[in-house]
């Protein structure tokens, strides 16, 4: 096997239960969005994401509460917008600092983690949240403070997960040729895109289900079996 010397990996259903972001995360931003955009909207870091909001839609002339009952909508579609990601991360950042909650990882990826660090692996997150909300969401981990471990960060503003080209910039961007970079990811369609790009790939697959007779990438149930 082509040596690793860099991983990247997703978040959601990777290091982290979807269940965190869906049943904590979102309804949290949610809850709080209205007031975050009635009291910050004249903040220039949020004008010009309820613009590029209202951008993304077609809105041409659209009032304040035109672009909150937008992005509510968007929030109960999960839809992956840019603008969305980065004002949920700016809710979420007042969440973590308050102490309302900790991102939760799964048992064993912690400890991976650092072995990985130490054995001299670069670690990466390629993840449809923003920049600010990925850094928080290791920061401010159940497992302590994981920030210092990640060399880079990578989101939506670098490509769709589904689009091969984003994982060529991510490539690029570290400076490393694909085939030396891993990509960790419970979705099958953003693993062939890594893949079609050169990169090597680990599917993590948590719940148990019916795999294919012969999967497209290799199976893994949690961090501890992959082996770099």
């Amino acid at each position: 096997m082509t040596e690793i010397r860099a991983i990247v990996t997703d978040i959601e259903g990777t290091t982290s239960s979807i269940d965190f972001v869906r049943d904590v995360l979102f309804p949290y931003a949610r809850k709080r969005l209205p007031a975050f955009v009635e009291t910050h909207g004249d903040r220039p870091e949020v004008q010009h994401w309820l613009h590029e909001a209202a951008r993304e839609a077609g809105l041409i002339e659209a009032s304040r509460q035109d672009i909150i009952e937008l992005l509510l909508g968007w929030i109960d579609q999960d839809r992956k917008s840019t603008a969305l990601k980065a004002l949920q991360g700016m809710i979420w950042k007042d969440g973590y600092e308050a102490g309302d909650y900790r991102a939760h990882m799964y048992p064993e990826v912690a400890a991976r983690l650092r072995q990985w660090r130490a054995d001299g692996l670069r670690l990466y997150v390629y993840s449809s949240g923003s920049v600010p909300a990925q850094q928080l969401f290791f920061r401010y981990s159940e497992a302590g403070d994981l920030g210092p471990l990640f060399a880079g960060y990578f989101d939506t503003e670098t490509g769709p997960k589904r689009e091969a080209g984003s994982y060529r910039r991510i490539a690029e961007a570290v400076g490393e040729q694909p085939q030396h970079l891993l990509f960790l990811s419970d979705i099958v369609e953003e693993l062939d895109a890594a893949r079609e790009a050169g990169f090597q790939t680990a599917w993590l697959v948590r719940e148990p289900q019916a795999l294919p007779a012969t999967p497209r990438h290799p199976v893994h149930r949690d961090f501890g079996t992959i082996a770099v």
